[in-house]
């Protein structure tokens, strides 16, 4: 497949700068069975199955941009990636004096060596905060961060020097109402460096009235990496090196989806990912592939191919709950590099609720699997009829 076959023209005015002032006011065009229509997102529930389990991405985005001075006045910039030493999210944030961090470094060439500082007001009282390069893993530079203040912790230093990391494609700085916006209202667990935009039209209201109709609803954990932007730059989609993201998924959760199963609303694409992701791992087990140290990893091409696993989704997930208590575990943590393209075969996800992606993106890969390859017919839609697209622009519900 030629990435060259998901482009579309998306001219700048069409990318929402901003969000609407109401989440749930934003268009939803709904793709059923083939049919498409317009309606308010704050209707979703008119438009879902009663008996539906919709499954939700708790992340929380973080202030990853971090910004130092060197002497000579060269502004470095820190991009947090993931948690390095300790390597645990829950860990890192709650550390005091020491941790390191994956990161990007921007303007690198006017930092070769020595240790980067910058102060904060901790406690009332100024926290000097030191950045010193480590060395490099994969793409990534291992950055050592140390202060001197013991009653603060890393969690601390980013709520007083970190900046919110809004998408590049917005072409526009950070602004304080992006602290609010660029959040879901049931974000919980600090981890992602970009959100997970789907929930971003969910509001309080849409979730009491989903209740009422009786949908289920249940959460996940996926830490939404930097990779998501990338863009693919390879002609062939075969030769894209896929990004890997870490999940958690809690035993409620998996219970939830046995008894759902064929009626599962994806919240996002990085719920999606997750979701199917399970279904290797159940596949792993069954296959007697024990984890290093609990931490199961999904490759990409791993669901495809001849060697691809053939069983019941809920085989893969009753197959996690038995090692869940085999092992004495609460929550099964893994990583995913997944890539969903088209010709994949979805195991547990039966409806995707999600934003308008950027042209020769994995994403639209992803909603062009999903649907059956009729993504060109949902854009065309979208864009003869005034839709807002990326991240805080409308929203589709998917029913393939």
């Amino acid at each position: 497949m030629k990435i060259a076959d998901y482009d579309y023209p998306l001219p700048d005015h069409r990318i929402a700068k901003f969000p609407l002032k109401e989440r749930d006011s934003s268009k939803l065009l709904v793709y059923c069975g083939g049919e498409l229509s317009t309606d308010v997102f704050r209707n979703l529930g008119d438009h879902l199955p009663s008996n539906s389990l919709m499954v939700f991405n708790n992340t929380r985005v973080i202030q990853a941009r971090l910004h130092f001075n060197k002497i000579s006045g060269a502004l470095i910039e820190v991009f947090l990636l993931e948690p390095f030493l300790p390597a645990d999210y829950e860990q890192v944030f709650q550390a005091k004096g020491k941790c390191s961090w994956l990161c990007l470094i921007g303007n690198q060439k006017k930092w070769k060596e020595g240790t980067l500082e910058a102060t904060i007001n901790g406690n009332n009282s100024p926290t000097a905060i030191q950045a010193r390069r480590e060395g490099t893993h994969g793409n990534s530079q291992i950055v050592e961060f140390t202060w001197d203040n013991s009653a603060i912790s890393f969690a601390d230093i980013l709520d007083a020097m970190g900046e919110l990391p809004i998408p590049p494609y917005l072409n526009r700085k950070t602004e304080e109402s992006d602290k609010t916006t660029y959040q879901t209202v049931y974000s919980k667990i600090k981890g992602s460096v970009a959100a997970p935009t789907a929930g971003l039209h969910f509001t309080e209201r849409v979730i009491d009235d989903l209740q009422q109709r009786g949908i289920a609803r249940t959460e996940l954990t996926l830490h939404v990496g930097a990779g998501t932007f990338r863009p693919v730059k390879s002609e062939e989609i075969a030769d894209h090196d896929m990004h890997a993201e870490f999940f958690v998924v809690k035993r409620q959760t998996l219970e939830s989806l046995l008894q759902h199963l064929g009626s599962i609303v994806a919240v996002g694409t990085t719920s999606v990912r997750t979701l199917e992701s399970l279904y290797y791992i159940g596949s792993q087990l069954l296959r007697k592939k024990e984890p290093n140290h609990r931490l199961f990893h999904v490759a990409q091409w791993e669901p495809y191919g001849d060697n691809a696993p053939t069983i019941p989704a809920e085989d893969a997930i009753k197959a996690i709950l038995r090692h869940m208590d085999d092992s004495h575990l609460t929550e099964i943590c893994a990583s995913t590099q997944i890539i969903i393209v088209p010709g994949y075969q979805f195991k547990l996800v039966n409806m995707l609720v999600t934003n308008f992606h950027q042209p020769k993106s994995t994403l639209l890969l992803l909603v062009s699997a999903f649907v059956n390859g009729n993504w060109k017919e949902i854009y065309d839609y979208a864009l003869h009829n005034n839709y807002r697209f990326l991240s805080y622009g409308d929203s589709s519900l998917l029913i393939p």
